[in-house]
C-alpha cells in the first residue's frame, strides 16, 4: 500500500499576491496556500498582512510591504520575496482602487491615481516577476481586472479606462510569451462583496436616501443570478488559471459575474 502524502498541485511553487490583506486578494491567497504554493503577500499594511499569513495552510509563508505604483518599491519588495522564498512561478496581480464621479468632475490627481494602483501597479509588478518565470520556462501571471474591463459603467471612467488597460496589457504580454511557457490571463469579477462595494454602497446611501438593502438590490440587479459575487468564487478561477491543466489558457478575460457580460 502507497502511504506516501499526494503532492499538491502548486507545491514547490512561489506565487506573489498583491493587494492581499482583504477580499478577493484574502481569498486568492488562501486557496493558493491549500493548493501547496508558498505565498508572499504583498500590500501597504503590514499588520493585517502578517495575520493572514500566520493563519494560511502549509508554506512557508511571508509578507512584503510596497506600494505596487512606485517602482523602486516594487522591485525591492520582489527581491525580498525572492530571497526568502525562492523564484517566483505565479503573479497574481490583485491591488487595486475604486473611485467614482462624473466625467467633468473627475480630476487629473483622480485619474492618475486610478491609472496608477490599477495599471501601472500591474505592469510594475509583472516585470518585476517576469525573469525568474522566464528562467524557468514557465509561469502564471493573472491579472484581476473587473467587468468595467469588458463594458463601460457611468460615473467610473478613470477606473473603466484603467481596467480597460489592464486587460489589454494581459492581451498583449500573453502573445509576447505564448511560446515561453508563461500565461497570462485575467478574471473579471462583476460586483463583489469587498469593501469596494461596501464603499460604493455607503456611497449611494449618502447621496440618495436609500437603504443599505435597497442600495445592495439594485447592484445584484446588474448580475442576471441577482445576486453579489462572493471572493472565493473569483479565487477559484484564479486558482485554476494557475494551474497545469490550464496551461493552454493565455490571453483570456475570464468574467466571474453570473452572466453579466457574455
Amino acid at each position: 500500500m502507497n502511504t506516501s502524502p499526494t503532492r499538491q498541485p502548486l507545491q514547490g511553487r512561489h506565487a506573489v499576491v498583491t493587494g492581499a490583506a482583504r477580499g478577493i486578494g484574502a481569498s486568492i491567497a488562501r486557496l493558493l496556500a491549500a493548493e501547496g504554493a508558498s505565498v508572499t503577500l504583498l500590500g501597504r499594511r503590514r499588520e493585517a498582512l502578517q495575520q493572514l499569513a500566520d493563519e494560511l495552510p502549509g508554506g512557508p509563508h511571508g509578507v512584503v510591504l510596497a506600494d505596487v505604483a512606485d517602482e523602486a518599491q516594487v522591485q525591492a519588495a520582489f527581491a525580498e520575496a525572492r530571497a526568502a522564498r525562492g523564484a517566483v512561478a505565479i503573479l497574481v496581480n490583485n491591488a487595486g482602487q475604486a473611485e467614482s464621479a462624473p466625467f467633468a468632475k473627475t480630476s487629473l490627481a483622480l485619474w492618475q491615481r486610478m491609472l496608477a494602483v490599477n495599471l501601472t501597479g500591474s505592469f510594475l509588478c509583472a516585470q518585476a516577476a517576469l525573469p525568474d518565470m522566464l528562467k524557468a520556462g514557465q509561469g502564471r501571471i493573472v491579472n484581476i481586472a473587473s467587468t468595467a474591463g469588458q463594458k463601460g459603467y457611468a460615473y467610473v471612467s478613470a477606473y473603466t479606462a484603467a481596467k480597460h488597460g489592464v486587460i489589454g496589457l494581459t492581451r498583449s504580454l500573453a502573445l509576447e510569451l505564448a511560446a515561453k511557457g508563461v500565461t497570462v490571463n485575467a478574471v473579471c469579477p462583476g460586483y463583489t462583496e469587498t469593501d469596494i462595494l461596501r464603499d460604493s454602497i455607503a456611497r449611494v446611501v449618502a447621496k440618495t436616501g436609500r437603504s443599505e438593502d435597497q442600495a445592495r438590490a439594485e447592484f445584484a440587479a446588474g448580475n442576471p443570478q441577482q445576486r453579489i459575487v462572493q471572493p472565493v468564487q473569483v479565487a477559484d478561477a484564479v486558482r485554476w488559471l494557475c494551474g497545469d491543466a490550464a496551461a493552454a489558457i493565455t490571453g483570456q478575460s475570464i468574467s466571474v459575474s453570473g452572466g453579466e457580460v457574455t
